[in-house]
């Protein structure tokens, strides 16, 4: 099966040299579900771990918003930005497939023309998958090949509100909430949740006529964080307005960015959320890795019809299975 793919030592120079094709084809490698793929996705990672090559000092900003909210221009507007500045950005996107279709929104390349020309620029919509936390686990490990290919700013986009952002959050430094202005009651259909989540709220599309509005709902937003606990971090979570499509104040949201990793540096926040994030995403990889393990075991089809037919408690039944496992893992 690798035998007609590049060595992990042809991979993990090309990566570091910067090499679009090369990482790409182990994002590739990431994504798929061959096993032995995943094999050489993995020590590929963990050759750019070995060497230290993979920088601390980058930047993983997660953006949501629900649909409509202007999301692949608002991260077009803020990527190209950092391009101009001369600094290397890297989009990828939390997508979780359609349980029904298996398809899955793969249209941000084609969003956003600007940014994916810029040389500087790597853009990547998630693969198609069943399980969010599947699709998440792969831009988590996709996030570690980018910064190692030298994209210091990674923006991290979801599909809308809801679990996928809770899995954004999970492996982002800061969590950026993209909202819309008069919609209403401003409130209405975001979850508390995720308001907690944020760290910083931005009001789009504050352009031509809807100017009033946005800074109206700026206000209220503004407002209503006053009333949300303290967030571990010690930052006051700052509501901005901007107009991603005449890209007005794409530039404060940034500097609000880098004021919130310069304090969260500061105080200790950034590195220890790093260190939990890690920690998360063992257990998480350990508990989809048992799931597997489970889904494969013969002997659970009959324990799970023996449990439908009242022969057999669900609790004895798991006591069971797990006992099969743990003898299985002695030597």
């Amino acid at each position: 099966m690798r035998k007609n793919l590049p060595s992990v030592e042809t991979f993990v120079s090309g990566i570091l040299a910067g090499d679009r094709v090369l990482l790409a084809r182990a994002i590739t490698l990431v994504e798929s579900a061959l096993p032995a793929h995943e094999l050489l996705a993995r020590q590929i990672i963990d050759a750019l771990l070995e060497k230290q090559n993979i920088p601390a000092a980058t930047l993983r900003v997660g953006i949501s918003g629900a649909p409509g909210a202007g999301k692949s221009t608002f991260i077009e507007a803020l990527g190209t930005y950092l391009t101009e500045r001369e600094e290397k950005v890297a989009v990828l996107a939390i997508d979780p497939s359609s349980a029904l279709s298996q398809g899955s929104i793969l249209g941000d390349k084609t969003r956003m023309e600007q940014l994916s020309a810029s040389p500087l620029a790597f853009i990547r919509p998630s693969p198609s998958g069943n399980t969010l936390g599947g699709v998440a686990r792969k831009t988590r490990e996709t996030i570690l090949l980018a910064e190692a290919a030298g994209y210091h700013n990674v923006l991290i986009e979801t599909v809308g509100v809801g679990q996928s952002e809770t899995a954004v959050h999970s492996m982002s430094d800061v969590f950026l909430l993209l909202l819309i202005p008069g919609a209403g009651d401003e409130l209405q259909g975001i979850k508390r949740g995720i308001v907690e989540m944020a760290d910083i709220l931005v009001v789009n599309k504050a352009d031509g006529d809807r100017v009033t509005l946005a800074n109206q709902a700026r206000m209220h937003y503004l407002n209503a964080t006053h009333l949300l606990p303290p967030k571990p971090s010690g930052w006051s979570p700052q509501v901005l307005a901007c107009s991603a499509l005449e890209k007005t104040n794409i530039e404060k949201v940034w500097e609000t960015v880098l004021i919130y990793r310069d304090s969260t540096l500061a105080n200790g926040f950034f590195a220890e959320n790093r260190r939990k994030q890690a920690a998360y995403w063992l257990h998480e990889s350990l508990r989809q890795g048992l799931e597997r393990l489970l889904a494969e075991m013969p002997e659970l089809t009959a324990l799970e019809q023996a449990v439908l037919e009242g022969r057999i408690s669900p609790f004895s039944a798991a006591a069971q299975v797990l006992g099969k496992l743990q003898a299985k893992s002695m030597f």
